[in-house]
């Protein structure tokens, strides 16, 4: 945790560390994995709440806990803008880390992926690797998104990538 800042270091002590090395391929194996998900994720999201800093609804989008939906958002210039978020478990699971898609930004960074998987790869990735099987899903958005996050939406809505929804023009309703 050399070199983070104490916000950092705070949350990520406050998140569970898991212990089952367990996959989706892995049956009951993988179920007592998805409680301990579970878990770290009402921590870490019962932290966020306290601190007054929720970013984040995620949920299982299927019973097997392989795809997971929700929505984030990052406030900016004292706006908020929000993002639908999606990934699913990699087969490998824990020993890959998923990765994380904002569909709605697909295109607009160069810290993307086709599909608009946010880039992991050099700060986050090593990181997760030499924690597994101990990081889970809310590891990956204490320390993969909320990064990504605040890096880059700052710089999409300044270059006029992204806009407030408030500043979205409507088509004018036609007289008929």
């Amino acid at each position: 945790m050399e070199g983070w800042d104490a916000g950092t270091k705070s949350a990520l002590t406050q998140i569970p560390l898991l212990t089952s090395r367990a996959g989706p391929r892995d049956g009951e194996a993988w179920k007592q994995r998805l409680k301990e998900e579970y878990k770290a994720l009402i921590a870490y999201t019962s932290m966020n709440k306290t601190n007054d800093n929720d970013w984040f609804r995620i949920a299982p989008a299927n019973p097997e806990g392989t795809r997971w939906e929700g929505s984030c958002w990052y406030v900016h210039n004292l706006r908020r803008y929000d993002f639908p978020l999606q990934f699913d478990i990699p087969v490998t699971y824990p020993s890959t880390a998923p990765e994380i898609e904002l569909p709605t930004l697909d295109g607009k960074t160069h810290k993307m992926y086709r599909g608009g998987k946010i880039c992991l790869t050099v700060h986050f990735k090593p990181l997760w690797a030499k924690n597994c099987p101990r990081f889970g899903i809310a590891h990956a958005l204490c320390l993969g998104l909320a990064p990504w996050l605040a890096a880059e939406v700052p710089i999409l809505v300044d270059s006029g990538m992204v806009k407030h929804k408030d500043d979205e023009v409507a088509p004018a309703a036609s007289s008929s």
